[in-house]
């Protein structure tokens, strides 16, 4: 990855072999990946493209909501997630075929012809994915409020941003179209690791620590801490070829991802924030950088 916080276009290139099948981009922290890139390298290899969108529904490349640029696009619609019913997701795609597939393969593989489900056959084994009507139901009404919420993400955002950009040692994240980003984070960069840990630990120290996000030490999102993945551990059994595959993860050079996650923090970016609230996080955060940067002690 680079400072997109998603897939490296070059890296990506360098990565295809024989039995490359898809290139799979995730629009991390409400913003996107190079699309552009993705696509022309996804058509010259012959290869699926399919976009993980959970973290940035309603966000837009170039005019196009994400997730609707590849073969298909995912959502996810947990309880930290732009909008939410609980739990369920959701594929987004314009080929029938994956459609079809889909459907049944997330309803034990039923083909939902006709109006008796006990009649339907089973052109394929399939599992028990579904969201329930619940769930659906809330996602729904939801969905009609996402221009809403975006909104709300964008304006905070923003001042946010203007805050931080009072500190000339922070950068930010690269976006490959700042007029599609769906603002759900702020990630910004400090200049090296070693101050970006002393700024997460006063942070928590001072108690602002909340909402910001340091990947690189974090059990989500980022393989430095996936052990679990590592040493393969699983409750179930694992075909030996798949765990052989999984167990090089451990020993894989991730130092080019590391150099930008290592002096990363990604802020949430609340739809509750009033104006108030919003200048004082901010200006907290800016007096802890402010004196970290300039080797004082920050009182407690």
């Amino acid at each position: 990855m680079d400072e997109t916080l998603t897939l490296n276009p070059a890296a990506v290139r360098k990565a295809i072999t024989p039995k490359t099948k898809c290139v799979l981009p995730v629009h991390m922290c409400g913003s996107m990946a190079d699309m552009d890139a993705l696509v022309a390298i996804c058509k010259e290899n012959d290869l699926l493209l399919l976009e993980d969108a959970c973290q940035s529904i309603g966000a837009t490349y170039k005019g196009k909501h994400l997730g609707a640029i590849g073969d298909a696009g995912t959502f996810s619609f947990d309880f930290v997630k732009t909008i939410t019913c609980g739990e369920g997701g959701a594929v987004l795609t314009d080929k029938k075929d994956v459609y079809i597939k889909c459907d049944g393969y997330s309803d034990h593989g039923h083909d939902h012809k006709g109006t008796d489900r006990g009649a339907e056959t089973h052109p394929f084994i399939g599992y028990n994915f579904r969201i329930s009507e619940l769930h659906a139901a809330v996602g729904l009404a939801q969905i009609k409020r996402l221009n809403e919420f975006l909104e709300i993400q964008k304006r905070n955002h923003s001042q946010l941003k203007n805050i931080l950009s009072q500190v000339p040692e922070i950068s930010f994240r690269k976006i490959p179209d700042p007029a599609g980003d769906s603002c759900t984070f702020l990630s910004w960069f400090l200049p090296t690791e070693e101050i970006t840990r002393t700024v997460v630990s006063e942070f928590k120290t001072q108690g602002i620590l909340p909402g910001n996000f340091y990947w690189y030490d974090n059990n989500w999102h980022y393989i430095r801490r996936w052990d679990h993945l590592k040493n393969a551990a699983a409750l179930n059994h694992l075909h030996p070829d798949l765990k052989e595959k999984i167990i090089q993860y451990a020993t894989k050079d991730f130092s080019a991802s590391d150099a930008v996650m290592s002096r990363c923090i990604s802020t949430a970016i609340s739809l509750l924030w009033d104006e108030e609230q919003l200048k004082e996080k901010g200006e907290k955060m800016v007096a802890v950088i402010k004196k970290i940067l300039n080797g004082q002690k920050v009182a407690v």
